[in-house]
């Protein structure tokens, strides 16, 4: 039938009647999360350089060395990725995006997957873990808290090493702000919030409640409609921040005072 597409030899990896480009996106999503890995890997291991003045890098918030006095013999950074990593790690959209271009099961519609697999959906080990997505996101809006009272914390310079803070905004102001704005945009996109907030109401319209949950979850859907963008944005908005903090910190980049 005319313009149906099918896969002409399922067993053979890629194999597929069509005729677009469909190995870019598998391999654009492949090449970015890498690239995320590999930097916040490396960025959680060197335990320095996460301060500048009153910036914080969002890979080490909450601050729990200056909050609760932990001397850690290892970088306290990852005492607190493994949650946001948790949180992306089991969305539905990052399930998705790595199952596609790192399993490549299957990696496009209508295209040929490795042969010799047999499909299990997400019940055994580790992918039953994935059912963990509520709980990460619990988690995740408390880590969202610190980030947002973090972002607060960059409108304060002191000027000199003691006196106080004054108001202000540099470029790394921008920078936190931006990055916790998108990761707001992600979080509170969630499926999981989605359902929470009005998913499971048999009636939007029954009560006072039911009314205010509806809007919620009208506010929360239009999020998730922009989820992928918001996953992306976000994953560079926050690998950035944390790259901005460093490279200040280490002298490579000067902070520009706004004002």
């Amino acid at each position: 039938m005319a313009g149906i597409l099918s896969v002409t030899d399922p067993d053979r990896l890629g194999k597929t009647d069509r005729v677009d480009a469909w190995w870019v996106e598998p391999l654009l999503t492949v090449l970015g999360l890498t690239a995320f890995i590999v930097y916040s890997t490396w960025a959680a291991f060197q335990g320095d350089h996460y301060r500048f003045g009153p910036y914080l890098s969002p890979f080490y918030s909450p601050n729990i060395k200056e909050w609760f006095g932990w001397n850690l013999d290892f970088s306290f950074a990852f005492s607190i990725l493994w949650v946001p990593a948790g949180f992306r790690a089991t969305c539905y959209y990052y399930r998705k995006a790595y199952y596609r271009s790192y399993f490549m099961d299957p990696p496009g519609c209508a295209v040929g997957e490795p042969h010799g697999r047999s499909y299990l959906g997400e019940t055994e080990f580790p992918f039953i873990l994935q059912n963990l997505h509520r709980c990460f996101f619990y988690l995740a809006a408390i880590v969202l808290a610190f980030l947002w009272y973090d972002a607060y914390e960059a409108f304060f310079f002191k000027d000199a090493a003691t006196g106080p803070a004054t108001f202000g905004m540099g470029v790394g102001t921008i920078v936190l702000l931006v990055n916790v704005v998108t990761l707001t945009g992600f979080s509170f996109g969630c499926n999981s919030l989605r359902h929470l907030i009005g998913g499971k109401l048999d009636c939007f319209t029954c009560g006072a409640t039911a009314r205010i949950r509806h809007k919620l979850w009208g506010g929360v859907s239009l999020l998730n409609l922009r989820h992928t963008e918001w996953a992306w944005v976000s994953l560079f908005a926050v690998g950035f921040a944390d790259l901005y903090v460093r490279l200040c910190s280490m002298g490579i980049w000067h902070d520009i005072r706004i004002f």
